[in-house]
């Protein structure tokens, strides 16, 4: 089945309460992760760096990275609650982390075994090592990138993979990526996403067809993180063949923040998850054959071999007196040249199955 993930990124706006009703919007949607942001903004941006365009469009506000981020910090007593209540409904709690203190956080205190590197941290190597180094399972989101800079980010976590301590040279980045245990150890661990990173991004920029020559370039697996309107995208990907979805909501698009109007709505998030699951069912096993429920309608459908007019005991079948028509549960209209000028063994009226 296809993992999807509901991310609930900062559309708690810092609110706690906020946050577990996103918690319970994700379960209610049938989601199977969802998703929060794990940060410090003293540690992520300077006090000057400029918010982008759709943080300004989005939320309204024009103000320093720093002062909207303080602002989305949850605490560490909250991501404990959070994580309890997760376990509690039987949805798995994810966060990223974007910065060392916040990684440790997740994996020494929260015991995550997963983690999502997202698009923006995909040439931050160091904090994408020390990723590696916890020896997670690694969602890595691909907005932005070139190949060549996702086969960088995976040389990294396939040193960090293998090797606890010591920083990498380029050389022993190649040879950690090129070796049999690198290669098997990505398999294994680490699913790239396919992104576009714009909110809302536009239908143009898509490109899911990337997706086919990511796989095709890295033989791992292939996930799409959406920031498209709407629920098509998400769904088309998994038509696509992505083994993973995830998906930004809010509980109010109208809400006041950054990532609320680019979101899916609750009901939207159920749809979204309702057609994935449609999506698995017609995908199929790939086996050309009839199905179960088409079996019954053979017969009613295809054809047999009848007689045209009626046709006495030793006559021989011939194109005036043999004929294809329905119902299909008598002999296959394949062998029709094989019946003419063969005798027919019993007599028959016009219209009657032929059965010999």
């Amino acid at each position: 089945m296809t993992l999807i993930i509901a991310e609930a990124g900062v559309n708690h706006n810092g609110s706690d309460d906020l946050a577990f009703s996103l918690v319970d919007a994700a379960h209610q949607a049938g989601a199977d992760i969802v998703k929060f942001q794990t940060f410090k903004a003293k540690n992520l941006v300077t006090e000057n760096a400029q918010q982008a365009e759709y943080q300004i469009t989005n939320s309204g506000q024009k103000e320093s990275q720093y002062s909207m981020l303080k602002r989305l910090e949850l605490s560490y007593e909250t991501h404990h609650k959070l994580v309890k209540y997760c376990n509690d409904l039987g949805i798995e709690f994810l966060s990223t982390a974007f910065d060392s203190e916040s990684l440790s956080f997740l994996v020494d205190d929260l015991k995550i075994t997963r983690l999502k590197l997202p698009s923006g941290e995909i040439t931050n190597a160091p904090l994408v090592l020390e990723h590696a180094r916890t020896g997670c399972d690694l969602i890595v989101s691909t907005g932005m990138a070139t190949l060549s800079e996702i086969e960088q980010v995976l040389s990294v976590i396939a040193f960090g993979y293998i090797n606890p301590e010591g920083n990498p040279t380029d050389e022993a980045l190649q040879t950690a990526y090129f070796s049999e245990q690198g290669k098997q150890l990505l398999k294994d661990k680490v699913t790239l996403l396919h992104c576009t990173t714009e909110y809302p991004a536009p239908f143009n920029d898509i490109n899911l067809n990337a997706m086919d020559t990511m796989k095709d370039a890295f033989k791992l697996e292939i996930g799409y993180s959406d920031h498209s309107a709407g629920i098509v995208v998400p769904i088309a990907a998994v038509a696509k063949g992505a083994i993973l979805i995830e998906k930004h909501f809010t509980v109010d698009k109208a809400l006041a923040g950054p990532d609320h109007k680019a979101s899916l709505d609750p009901i939207e998030l159920k749809e979204m998850v309702d057609g994935i699951r449609i999506v698995e069912k017609i995908l199929g096993d790939g086996i050309k054959g009839p199905r179960p429920s088409e079996v019954k309608n053979k017969s009613v459908a295809r054809k047999s071999l009848i007689a045209a007019k009626s046709i006495l005991s030793g006559e021989k079948f011939n194109e005036a007196n043999l004929a294809v028509k329905r119902p299909g549960n008598g002999i296959n209209p394949v062998k029709y040249w094989q019946y003419l000028n063969k005798t027919s063994v019993k007599s028959y009226q016009a219209g009657e199955l032929i059965d010999e």
